[in-house]
């Protein structure tokens, strides 16, 4: 699973590019269809270095998520006004042949700027960041089978949307099926779950950046391929999983689809002013107790400097394709 799959990942300037006018070859941009009761997909396709490079596709995405993309930061980088988390739209561009991986960047911040009105600036703050290490007592993660890694200038393509809803087991969450890559996530009155098989711990530590919205980096020294389940409680997130804010539906759990790998309804519906209080899930520990009880991991507080990204103008509605 990656909610962002590196197709546009590069070492691109910080703010907005004084580079050239680079530019797709054709693009379109709108606002998203309104998500039903079924499967939904937020994640991303193609471009440089993918199983399709003339093409990139990116669905059910914020603006938030498209500027990590094409400024290569972390969600909690982002300070702008609410509706770049919730507002969502789709993008279809097609790239010019022999396009990079850099050159494919800077198009899409000028897409940004242009169907958007993005102006942006960056500043630098001190702020707490954690480090993940390995707690007493050692891991607690289950080997999987590792997929081959791709050569050097190929990124992987994430996995396809599963067809209908995924199983449930006995406990009333979804389940992952066995052998799959993938990371699911649920929201419901007894906590969040998240499931992940064939997953690194390099990966699990940007999730829980995302989650606590803050660096979390890994000195775990842990490289291989795992699967785990996490139980936690929903008010010990500060941010949002995979830096994405969960759509909008009528009542149910508020199902979450990472890259293509989603989630079906919750147990029970899901509270509509925020997070459940402690009294009201007494059995869900904190992310920080959970990550160390279920995981054998630990998260330990420090704090150092981090760039950030801030948005001095948006426009909610981008302008005609």
């Amino acid at each position: 699973m990656r909610f962002m799959i590196g197709i546009l990942m590069c070492g691109a300037a910080f703010g907005q590019t004084a580079a050239g006018k680079l530019e797709f070859d054709a693009a379109s941009v709108k606002p998203s269809a309104p998500p039903g009761n079924g499967p939904i997909a937020i994640g991303g396709r193609g471009g440089p270095g993918s199983s399709d490079p003339g093409r990139v596709n990116y669905y059910f995405a914020s603006l938030k998520m498209l500027l990590t993309i094409a400024y290569n930061v972390k969600p909690y980088q982002i300070s702008g006004p609410s509706w770049i988390d919730s507002e969502r739209y789709d993008l279809t561009a097609t790239v010019p042949e022999g396009t990079t991986k850099e050159q494919s960047s800077v198009m899409l911040q000028n897409l940004l700027a242009e169907r958007f009105g993005v102006k942006l600036h960056h500043e630098s703050k001190d702020l707490p960041r954690y480090e993940l290490t390995v707690a007493k007592g050692g891991p607690k993660l289950k080997a999987s089978a590792a997929e081959p890694d791709p050569p050097a200038d190929r990124v992987a393509d994430p996995p396809p949307l599963p067809k209908g809803p995924p199983p449930i087991g006995k406990d009333g969450f979804p389940q992952l099926p066995a052998g799959r890559k993938g990371t699911m996530m649920m929201m419901t009155p007894k906590g969040v779950r998240m499931a992940a098989g064939m997953s690194t711990v390099s990966s699990l530590a940007d999730m829980l950046g995302n989650m606590l919205a803050s660096p979390v980096v890994d000195k775990t020294g842990l490289t291989g391929a795992y699967e785990f389940t996490l139980d936690f409680s929903r008010e010990s997130m500060q941010g949002d999983p995979l830096g994405m804010s969960p759509p909008p539906g009528k009542g149910g759990a508020g199902p979450i689809g990472v890259g293509a790998i989603v989630t079906g309804p919750g147990p029970g519906p899901a509270p509509e002013n925020g997070p459940l209080s402690a009294a009201d899930q007494p059995d869900a520990p904190s992310l920080f107790v959970a990550v160390q009880e279920q995981l054998g991991l630990k998260l330990e507080k420090k704090r150092g400097p981090l760039d950030l990204i801030v948005i001095d103008r948006a426009e909610k509605v981008p302008t005609e394709n």
